[in-house]
């Protein structure tokens, strides 16, 4: 059976680049049938943090890569020891103070790499260099081998011995990881002849790069997965953007849905060069998955999010959904949601630059009060009703519809553009919106 594992470090959150890892482990394991392990490698016991664990937990929850089973290393010490001890009873490994030292060999190993193919390491990978990185050498002349570190001095075991050891007794069919853990692996390919453990195979992911091909930072997307959530993200467009980031599911798809995604997936389909990362192709896949929502769904999302920045509005659910399908079309991310809408939990309008100046530099105060008055006699407020009074107003004024249009909206929003003038009419409110008009040329 395919067993694969995902091994995040609560040393940090769980950024972009450990979340693609934790993808495609995931859906190797569900596309194959098999079992998708969670594993947190806590050995670091100064800078592993449980703060960093819950946030791990809870971006893998929200991702949707739910997992089969769950091991902390922190709580498998004993293990390691005893078969620390097991090598050096074997003459293996020997003690150097409180440390357990591997006697490395003088051979060369060699990995067949499922996307990358033979991957070889020489003898000089393991020896020892000094601070210019140059090979040091013995008294005889020939260069000296450091020999790896398998217990460290507090007792705690080494990030490779644990990991070999843990992989070998989880039978862990693929390790699937990002190339740069490649420099890993030979080390750990000897920890696994040491012990007598029959070895994984191996799977070194492209790393994601910046849209420039360097090493992504911050600026340029590297952040952890819950600040793409607090920014409105969706976690169905984090994870498709995620998958194609050195894999396609072939016919330049780009939004494709999980099912779909699983029964195409394959390793060998994983490029060997880096994918760059765009936040730009990121945003646009969330406004699609957003205006493709059902809107109900889509209120519920947006609920918390006006109440955080809005905590004393109070708004019905019909008139909440009314919004969300109004500027579900115009919205990159949800908190699009607020900047669009502000207009409406605000008691004062706030106009965007220069537009108050372009759209209502014009005298037009007979019209809005015309306007207003009409609009505040209208018994039942709604599109059709705001409307037709409208259009009865131009008709009486003389005036093109279009004339009146545009100054009416900045008023009433303080923005140039927005859904239907009507419809905007009505979220606002029939009281508001004859207010707004009757104060705009106050």
């Amino acid at each position: 059976m395919v067993r694969v594992r995902f091994a995040p470090s609560p040393t940090g959150f769980l950024h972009i680049g450990g979340a693609r890892t934790a993808l495609f482990n995931w859906m190797y394991a569900k596309a194959q049938g098999g079992q998708f392990i969670l594993r947190i490698e806590d050995t670091d016991k100064v800078r592993s943090k449980p703060e960093y664990l819950e946030e791990i937990l809870e971006s893998m929850k929200w991702l949707g890569l739910a997992w089969d089973e769950f091991y902390k290393q922190s709580d498998r010490f004993d293990l390691y020891r005893t078969h620390a001890q097991k090598l050096i009873a074997e003459g293996k490994a020997y003690k150097d103070g409180e440390a357990v030292l591997l006697k490395m060999p003088r051979e060369e190993i060699i990995i067949d790499d499922l996307i990358r193919g033979r991957i070889s390491f020489d003898t000089t990978f393991f020896y020892k260099r000094n601070e210019n990185n140059e090979i040091m050498t013995g008294t005889d002349g020939s260069p000296v081998l450091k020999d790896e570190v398998l217990i460290k001095t507090d007792g705690s075991p080494s990030y490779s011995f644990a990991c070999v050891i843990d992989d070998a007794l989880m039978e862990i069919s693929h390790v699937i990881r990002g190339e740069d853990h490649i420099s890993n692996t030979p080390k750990q390919v000897v920890i696994y002849k040491a012990l007598g453990f029959k070895y994984p195979k191996f799977v070194h992911l492209p790393l994601i790069l910046d849209p420039e091909g360097g090493r992504m930072s911050k600026r340029a997307g590297a952040t952890a997965v819950t600040e793409y959530r607090t920014q409105g993200y969706l976690a169905e467009a984090i994870v498709n953007y995620l998958m194609l980031l050195g894999w396609s599911p072939g016919n330049n798809q780009e939004k494709i849905p999980m099912a779909a995604a699983l029964k195409t997936f394959s390793i060998k389909k994983i490029n060997k060069a880096g994918a760059a990362f765009s936040i730009e192709k990121l945003q646009w896949l969330n406004s699609q998955y957003i205006k493709e929502m059902d809107t109900a769904r889509l209120a519920g999302m947006l609920r918390p999010l006006v109440a955080a920045k809005y905590p004393e509005a109070k708004i019905e659910q019909k008139d909440l959904e009314h919004m969300a399908q109004l500027y579900k079309g115009r919205m990159n991310t949800l908190l699009d949601f607020l900047d669009w809408t502000d207009f409406i939990f605000n008691e004062q309008v706030h106009f965007e630059e220069d537009v108050k100046a372009k759209h209502l530099s014009q005298d037009m105060r007979r019209e809005f009060d015309v306007l207003a008055e009409q609009l505040s006699a209208v018994k039942d407020f709604n599109v059709k009703t705001a409307e037709s009074t409208f259009r009865a107003v131009v008709a009486q004024l003389g005036i093109e519809a279009g004339t009146l249009v545009h100054p009416v909206r900045v008023a009433l929003t303080g923005k140039a553009v927005g859904p239907g003038l009507f419809d905007t009419m009505v979220v606002l409110g029939q009281e508001r919106t004859t207010r707004r008009l009757e104060e705009a040329f106050k």
